[in-house]
């Protein structure tokens, strides 16, 4: 929840191109709206089906981090995003997906 206003915010304090900047922004804006629905007990996506979302979040982080550093020589920007990627995937290795069942 924490994490993705500041992935949205980053390439505009740090200068990164607009290849980069929208790829930031989408997800930043994908990650929250991720992290918003998975309290509650009426899920919109089931939990085995959010860590399938986080792996494919990392996934196209870490892809457009390298296609952003080889097409448009952004390394700081490409950095950043592999950077994303790789701790999405630390995060997302070490969730437990489970819900917690009231009696």
């Amino acid at each position: 929840m924490f994490a993705a206003p500041a992935i949205m915010v980053a390439p505009f304090v740090l200068g990164f191109g607009s290849a980069a900047t929208a790829i930031s922004v989408a997800l930043g804006v994908v990650l929250l709206g991720l992290a918003l629905q998975v309290e509650g007990p009426r899920r919109a996506v089931p939990l085995g089906a959010h860590a399938d979302f986080d792996y494919a979040l990392a996934t196209v982080a870490l892809a457009g981090g390298v296609a952003v550093g080889l097409s448009a020589g952004e390394w700081s920007a490409a950095i950043f995003l592999v950077g994303v990627g790789v701790a999405q995937i630390a995060l997302t290795a070490r969730t437990r997906f489970s819900a917690v069942r009231v009696a």
